[in-house]
């Protein structure tokens, strides 16, 4: 443990030691308070120009949860069908339109981007991602799993659930729940710091 860090051990080893990716989850329920709360959490971490372009559908019912297991490829198919909670979670290419609601310090964000959808796309994925890590970390702070994936046909979730002319663009789908039988692959490897970090 690195004494310069501040955050307790054991909320270290909670978020990022000890966490792992689940693969399998016991069939307890994910309560909406819970959902709530990790969104209340993790809803300050930074964005582009405070954009918050991730959307989150939450898939609870049977009907909707066969509907997106359709879409799943290989082996993600069965662990969706099977998680107490799954989450579609998507960049919405229409965040310009809220902006002068979060981003009031620029007044001319929203119609600078209203004629720029490429770079709104590109912009509200980058978010969406930061987002979705963000998230991760907030799952794991309610003492759940997150099972994270993008081995899914998003074209097809799109058209399934928000329609071919939909804004959203569906980049990730998240299981959440309390980690089942034989949840975890084996740790995998991770980069020294002296391969990731330089100075210049």
């Amino acid at each position: 443990m690195h004494e310069a860090l501040v955050l307790d051990k054991t909320a270290q080893d909670l978020l990022f030691r000890s966490a792992r990716t689940a693969n399998t989850f016991t069939d307890e329920p994910v309560t909406d308070e819970q959902v709530r709360a990790i969104h209340d959490l993790v809803k300050f971490g930074p964005t582009a120009m405070n954009n918050q372009a991730l959307r989150v559908t939450v898939v609870r019912s049977p009907e909707a949860r066969e509907r997106l297991v359709e879409h799943m490829w290989d082996n993600n198919a069965p662990k969706t069908s099977t998680a107490p909670l799954s989450l579609i979670l998507s960049a919405d290419t229409d965040f310009h339109e809220r902006l002068p609601e979060v981003f009031p310090v620029f007044p001319g964000a929203r119609d600078n981007l209203a004629e720029a959808p490429e770079a709104r796309e590109r912009v509200a994925e980058q978010s969406a991602f930061l987002q979705i890590a963000y998230l991760i970390i907030g799952v794991r702070a309610a003492g759940l799993a997150a099972g994270p994936m993008t081995g899914f046909d998003a074209e097809g979730v799109r058209g399934e659930f928000f329609g071919e002319d939909s804004p959203l663009r569906p980049v990730v789908v998240m299981n959440v729940g309390k980690p089942g039988p034989d949840a975890w692959f084996d740790r995998l490897p991770r980069l020294d710091y002296e391969d990731v970090v330089t100075e210049v």
